[in-house]
């Protein structure tokens, strides 16, 4: 997702960057070519008006035009409005008294029930004891499919075969209540169609639970009709929030950059992938980053934090010190990467990453021959790869079905990599480009 935007955007940014100087001929022309990509990813026409229309006024502005860098004071401006846009204040779910009862609601196939199940997985790694319910008694094999996927993340759920849904959310909640249990998820009805039938049915399961978190969840591939639908929600239903999900397909950003605008109700959590640990919480300001091509050096921080393991942090930094980097710490660094998820994702968070992989075809298989040449090693080569000689690169690329030339490519790759390591334990970190090392 705004790949298409971020592009343009920072096409756009770039050529005023390179200005020595601003005017207001060069400012408007950058706003239409900015007002175009927005209305291009599908963003609300009014919400495209008043955005470039506020960074204008800005960047016209006397602080800026006397700046000796005006350009990068408008990428700041940009920024900063794109934060706004999004929602700058806090957006974090709401806990109260337990249980606390989060109520989904949405169309018919905007992915709510996944997204229950990739809620209360979240919520259980933030240290809560979430359950799910079953509250969609309408569309077929709906129940059944909430109970796989609770199995599946070791979750309990609680459904009613048939009935009415008031009495099925009735029933989690009492059981969650009994059961100690100090989160409630509560899987609605949806329809193809926002109708008075649906709105009715929610209004009634939420009198009867009073949820302290109404969240509605929208497909981010429907672009604009998902705004549309959050403001027929809205209508009837005071929804807190906004998941969306499918961020991971061709949708180009305008539900994002647009529903907060409209609504005034923020993207509280976004899907970022099929997988049931790949939901996230919304930051705004890391969004606004990434779509200036300005890197996610947090987002990155807390994925890496989560992909690898107290005890493997304090042996990787103790080696590091040591200026050690053998084939083993090379593996463990690849297992705790393919961790943190896809590779051009992860990379793209890197400040500075996201125009070098431009064109770039970042292929999973072949990081898969990777860790099937280290595997093909034995325990000691992995240990010491000194002792692999010219005869055991050939048996290793046998071994894993690669060629002599990829082998001493890897061996290559971590001799530079010890290197670096070497570096790192001395304290002498190499110098980012553009980025002046901290004086002592």
């Amino acid at each position: 997702m705004f790949d298409t935007l971020s592009d343009k955007l920072q096409a756009t940014l770039g050529g005023l960057g390179r200005s020595g100087r601003l005017d207001e001929e060069a400012v408007s022309s950058a706003m239409r070519e900015i007002r175009v990509a927005l209305l291009e990813a599908d963003v609300n026409l009014e919400v495209a008006r008043d955005f470039t229309a506020t960074v204008k006024e800005r960047a016209l502005g006397q602080d800026v035009l006397k700046s000796l860098t005006p350009g990068q004071q408008v990428v700041k401006i940009v920024h900063e409005e794109l934060t706004a846009l999004m929602g700058s204040g806090d957006s974090r779910l709401a806990f109260g008294r337990p249980p606390t009862v989060i109520l989904l609601a949405g169309l018919q196939g905007s992915g709510k029930t996944t997204a229950a199940a990739k809620l209360a997985l979240l919520l259980r790694k933030d240290g809560k004891r979430p359950g799910l319910v079953a509250c969609d008694l309408q569309r077929p094999a709906a129940v059944d499919q909430l109970e796989q996927l609770g199995k599946q993340i070791q979750i309990p759920v609680y459904a009613l075969d048939r009935g009415d849904p008031v009495k099925a959310a009735q029933f989690g909640l009492d059981s969650a209540r009994k059961d100690g249990l100090d989160v409630v998820i509560l899987d609605t009805a949806g329809r193809l169609h926002v109708d008075v039938e649906l709105m009715d049915e929610l209004e009634r399961v939420a009198a009867a639970t009073k949820p302290t978190n109404v969240l509605l969840v929208l497909d981010a591939m429907t672009g604009q009709e998902a705004v549309n639908v959050a403001i027929a929600f809205q209508e009837r239903v005071a929804f807190d929030g906004v998941v969306l999900t499918k961020l991971d397909g061709d949708a180009r950003g305008g539900a994002a950059l647009s529903v907060r605008a409209v609504t005034g109700r923020p993207v509280k959590l976004v899907s970022v992938g099929e997988k049931l640990d790949q939901l996230e919480y919304f930051h705004p300001d890391r969004m606004a980053s990434r779509i200036l091509g300005m890197g996610d050096v947090l987002t990155l921080i807390e994925k890496a934090e989560a992909a690898v393991e107290l005890d493997e942090q304090a042996e990787m930094e103790k080696r590091i010190r040591a200026g050690e980097f053998t084939f083993d710490d090379f593996l463990a660094s690849y297992r705790m990467i393919r961790r943190m998820g896809p590779l051009q994702g992860v990379l793209k968070m890197i400040p500075g990453m996201g125009k070098q992989l431009q064109g770039l075809d970042l292929d999973e298989k072949q990081l898969a021959r990777v860790e099937a040449i280290v595997l093909s090693m034995t325990p000691q080569e992995r240990r010491m790869p000194h002792v692999i000689s010219t005869q055991r690169r050939r048996r290793i690329a046998a071994g894993s079905g690669t060629s002599l030339d990829e082998v001493n490519k890897l061996m290559a790759a971590r001799k530079q990599m010890a290197k670096m390591m070497k570096q790192m334990g001395k304290g002498k970190l190499p110098a980012l480009p553009g980025v002046q090392p901290p004086r002592r």
